[in-house]
């Protein structure tokens, strides 16, 4: 039997979308990947929208309402299992240190932090109050609090729910009213026709349904173009004991970077937010950090015993907001991307993606949510395909959208949309180099870290003429003759990004480059530094010889990429190495980059047509009489050449073929 919908992850989102549906009377389908990698576990099922201060004012909204909606959600869930979700209206409580009191002092100005045994007063909000409470109140409302707690804000209508009981509670109620659960099952693709889903196929062979819901959070963008990413959490908890001399704590504390939340015999404490992609485990910083926090903030639970380590990765998007409503496919509903908020918003998506499938009911703010606000265009074209066509006098028009659709690059699990990067150097004046970066709407730009250390000719204010919150600095080891030289730049480069405010900057481009002459890379010196490179928690992009055995020790010690060169760097020979690189490419498991040497646009496009996955390229366009015109002509052929890679060449002949048909000819 076809199942009328097919739902692609078994998480809290999926699970809750498919009960929703049989309910309603449909046959649904659930396949799950690995429920114990989700961003369920990454939680701690605090309710609390008002406690995160959400801005967003469609976000806050969407969650106002889902929070509203979890009395009756959960107490229909418990009756339909028979189990309890630990749904609690217990509120939240916010305190703040001294250093991060502003809010305190501005309450003080007027008059709110008062010496009662309980001073209130509401916040702006009237649809959703908060209190301030000062010093004397909090500590009194919450005994135990850490010395530093010089007030904080009561949120009363924020709420908790055991997320692991909760997790538990949605699977059997799945399982009570009749939903197929199929774990183990890994989607790889969706098969489309004519703007429709005819299928999944998965390592079970294919799947069919009428209906298609992709909710499978952290991995969404493996089966579209779709820039949702992992952001792991780790979480751990302690045994409150049974006999203690302290009051237990009682109430939900949002501090911080960190968050408590009581259990009947445990205390929750999360969650570290780490853009690693999909690197697992609890690891010693991130527990360290996090015990760090939880202490200053209530100082007893120092005492307890640990009693147990998970993470999870939560699906966040740039906007930080979920992917709800329709897709480019008529019979394919988006529901992912909830980052920290899957728990809370649970019953709202259920509803609002149940209404949209089966009444074709769109809530007004679905609009707000939808994919298209991180396209240009329409979903039929990526954001790489719709670059400027035209350029003049440095303003560009944008094209056409192309009806190919191609998957984001990802490097060590940061997505990018452009496949150029290039560089800073050479340029005859800073300005000329701002021009031509933008020109080339690159993502990322290599920068030499011992010439800016040492502010070389062109490198002066590099630092303040580029947005560093638009462009990922790509630091690199240039000018480093061995391995220890290059790990030790290498260190040097992840500080100056962090510097300029890219605090989760881990990526390095490798060079161990001996040879002044020739300027060819040292194999032996380059994979000795990236295997520590990568054993300090770097993201390596190494620079090589188009070596196609290089290219995979390189990739086995754990680098993010490779960057195999086409000829010497600076020389504008193009491309010299072209069977190595199609080696390459051929057997790597990590994006391929192909690096120095490219002198003209059609060398770059050629570059792509092989299969490269980007290029980088610098000196062709900064020695270039007009570099910005020259950037502008490598953006448009690293996207016509990998255009032309999807799209797949004609096949070549020995003998001609007419292009137009011979039938229907006159003849005589």
């Amino acid at each position: 039997m076809i199942s009328e919908t097919v739902i692609i992850g078994g998480g809290v989102i999926g699970l809750a979308i498919a009960i929703e549906l049989k309910l309603r009377g449909t046959n649904v389908t659930v396949l799950c990947r690995d429920l114990q990698a989700a961003a369920t576990h990454a939680a701690a099922g605090m309710l609390a929208p008002d406690a995160e201060n959400i801005a967003n004012e469609a976000m806050r909204s969407l969650c106002w309402r889902s929070r509203a909606l979890y009395p009756d959600w959960t107490r229909k869930l418990e009756e339909l299992t028979g189990l309890n979700t630990g749904y609690r209206p217990c509120g939240i409580l916010a305190p703040l240190f001294e250093e991060a009191g502003e809010a305190g002092e501005a309450g003080e100005a007027e008059g709110v932090l008062s010496s009662a045994p309980l001073p209130l007063r509401p916040s702006a909000s009237e649809e959703s109050p908060a209190y301030w409470l000062n010093k004397e109140a909090i500590h009194q409302y919450q005994p135990g609090l850490g010395a530093e707690v010089v007030g904080g804000w009561w949120y009363p209508e924020d709420a908790q729910v055991d997320n692991k009981a909760l997790a538990h509670v949605l699977r059997t109620a799945a399982e009570s009213v009749g939903v197929e659960l199929k774990d183990g099952i890994i989607v790889e693709a969706f098969l489309q026709q004519q703007g429709q889903v005819v299928g999944v196929q998965t390592n079970a062979g294919i799947i069919r349904a009428a209906h298609y819901v992709l909710a499978s959070g952290a991995w969404s963008n493996e089966l579209l173009p779709l820039p949702v990413l992992p952001r792991k959490g780790q979480m751990l908890s302690v045994r409150i004991p049974e006999v203690s001399p302290e009051l237990p704590l009682k109430r939900v504390l949002f501090g911080q970077d960190i968050y408590i939340v009581p259990r009947r015999d445990r205390l929750v404490i999360g969650a570290t937010s780490e853009d690693v992609g999909f690197i697992p485990n609890n690891t010693p910083e991130g527990i360290q950090k996090l015990l760090q926090a939880a202490i200053r903030l209530y100082p007893q639970l120092k005492h307890y015993p640990i009693q147990e380590f998970w993470w999870g990765f939560r699906p966040t998007t740039p906007d930080e907001l979920p992917i709800l409503g329709t897709s480019h496919c008529q019979n394919l509903t988006l529901a992912t991307g909830h980052y920290r908020n899957g728990i809370l918003l649970a019953p709202v998506t259920a509803a609002l993606i149940a209404d949209l499938i089966l009444e074709q009911k769109s809530d007004p703010l679905l609009a707000d949510f939808h994919y298209s606000r991180f396209q240009s265009k329409s979903f039929t074209s990526t954001p790489m395909l719709t670059h400027s066509a035209n350029f003049s006098n440095g303003h560009h028009s944008a094209i056409s959208p192309l009806p190919t659709q191609d998957s984001p690059l990802i490097i060590a699990g940061k997505t990018f949309q452009s496949r150029l990067m290039t560089g800073t150097g050479k340029y005859r004046t800073i300005e000329e180099m701002q021009q031509s970066i933008a020109a080339s709407d690159c993502q990322i730009v290599t920068v030499a870290v011992r010439r800016v250390q040492t502010k070389a000719p062109g490198h002066e204010g590099l630092a303040e003429a580029l947005d560093w919150t638009k462009i990922w600095m790509l630091p690199n080891t240039a000018g480093c003759q061995t391995a220890e030289e290059a790990i030790r730049v290498a260190r040097l480069g992840r500080e100056m990004a962090k510097l300029l405010g890219q605090e989760d900057n881990n990526f390095v481009k490798l060079e161990v480059i001996p040879d002044l002459k020739y300027l060819l890379p040292d194999p032996i010196g380059t994979l000795q530094a990236a295997e520590q490179l990568v054993k300090e928690g770097f993201a390596v992009l190494p620079y090589i010889n188009a070596d196609p055995m290089l290219a995979k020790r390189l990739e086995e010690v754990g680098c993010a990429t490779v960057m195999p060169l086409a000829s010497p760097i600076g020389s504008g020979q193009g491309l010299k190495t072209t069977a190595n690189i199609q080696i390459i490419i051929e057997n790597a498991g990590v994006p391929v980059v192909v690096d120095a040497g490219i002198g003209s646009p059609s060398e770059a496009a050629q570059a792509m047509e092989l299969g490269a996955d980007a290029l980088l390229i610098n000196s062709a366009i900064a020695l270039s009489p007009n570099p910005a015109a020259m950037a502008r002509a490598m953006n448009l052929a690293a996207v016509a050449g990998r255009l032309a890679y999807l799209a797949g060449r004609m096949p070549i002949k020995d003998y001609a073929s007419p292009s137009s048909p011979l039938t229907g000819t006159i003849t005589s």
